[in-house]
C-alpha cells in the first residue's frame, strides 16, 4: 500500500507546485499587463497635452502677439514629450520629437527675450464663429496657464501677469462685441435693443476684476451712450404721444363736424 501512496503523494505535490507556478506566472503576467496599460494611459494623456498645446499655438495667430505665452506652450509640449519618452522610450520617433520640440522651445525663448509683450489694437472679426473661437482660445489658455502654475512649471508672478493680460483681452472682446451690436441697433432705431446691449456691457465692466484705463474710458463712453438712448427714447415717446393725441383730436373733429345734407 505504501508503494502506491508515495508516488501518489509525489504526483499531488507536483500538481500543486505546477498550479502554484501557473498562478504565480499568471499573476506576474497580469501585473505586467496592468503596468503596460497604465503606461499607455499616461502616454496618451501626455500626447493629448501636446496636441492641445500645439492647437493653442496655432490659434495664437488670431490674438495680439505674445511671445511669452508661445514659450510657455512650447515648454509644455517638450515636458510632455520627455514624460512620454521616460514612460515608453521604445515609442517610434519619440527621440526625434523631443529634439524637435527642444529646438522649437529655444527659438521661442529667444523671441520672447528679444520681443516684449505689448498692447496691440484688436479688430473684431465680423464672423460670429471666428469671434467665438477666439474667446474659447483665450479661456483654454487661462486654464492651461493655471494648470502649469499649479504643477510648479510656471512662476506665480509670470502666471499672474499673463493671466491678467488674457483676462483684459477677454473683457475687451466681450465689451467691443456688445458695443458693436448696440451701435448697430441704435443706427437702425431699435432703441430698446440698443439699450439692452449697452446696459449688459456696463454690467460686464462693473462685475469684472480688470481695472485699467480701457475699463475707465469705456465705462464713461457707454454711460454717455445710454444717456443718449434714454433721451432718444423720451423724444420718441413724446412724438408718439403727440401723434396719438393729434389723431384722436382729428377723430373727434370728424365725429362732431356738421352733417351734410344730401
Amino acid at each position: 500500500t505504501l508503494r502506491f501512496i508515495l508516488p501518489l503523494t509525489k504526483i499531488l505535490i507536483l500538481l500543486i507546485a505546477l498550479i502554484l507556478i501557473v498562478v504565480v506566472v499568471s499573476s506576474i503576467q497580469q501585473h505586467r499587463e496592468k503596468l503596460e496599460a497604465e503606461k499607455r494611459v499616461k502616454v496618451a494623456k501626455q500626447k493629448a497635452v501636446i496636441d492641445e498645446s500645439e492647437e493653442l499655438i496655432a490659434n495664437l495667430v488670431h490674438l495680439p502677439s505674445n511671445p511669452n505665452i508661445a514659450k510657455i506652450l512650447n515648454r509644455r509640449c517638450l515636458n510632455a514629450a520627455k514624460a512620454m519618452q521616460a514612460l515608453m522610450p521604445e515609442v517610434k520617433g519619440i527621440k526625434s520629437r523631443v529634439k524637435e520640440l527642444a529646438s522649437r522651445l529655444k527659438a521661442s525663448e529667444e523671441l520672447a527675450d528679444n520681443q516684449a509683450s505689448k498692447e496691440e489694437s484688436f479688430t473684431l472679426p465680423d464672423n460670429e464663429q471666428q469671434l467665438v473661437g477666439i474667446l474659447q482660445c483665450i479661456k483654454k489658455l487661462r486654464v492651461v496657464l493655471k494648470s502649469e502654475q499649479s504643477k510648479g512649471a510656471l512662476d506665480a508672478q509670470v502666471f499672474t501677469a499673463e493671466d491678467q493680460g488674457l483676462a483684459a483681452m477677454q473683457l475687451k472682446i466681450n465689451i467691443e462685441s456688445l458695443v458693436k451690436r448696440g451701435t448697430q441697433a441704435f443706427n437702425k432705431e431699435m432703441l430698446g435693443s440698443a439699450r439692452q446691449y449697452f446696459e449688459k456691457a456696463l454690467q460686464t465692466l462693473a462685475s469684472s476684476t480688470v481695472n485699467n484705463e480701457y475699463v475707465t474710458t469705456k465705462h464713461a463712453e457707454i454711460s454717455q451712450q445710454l444717456k443718449d438712448i434714454t433721451n432718444a427714447l423720451r423724444h420718441s415717446n413724446a412724438t408718439d404721444a403727440a401723434n396719438k393725441a393729434k389723431s384722436e383730436e382729428n377723430d373727434i373733429d370728424l365725429l362732431f363736424q356738421p352733417k351734410k345734407k344730401w
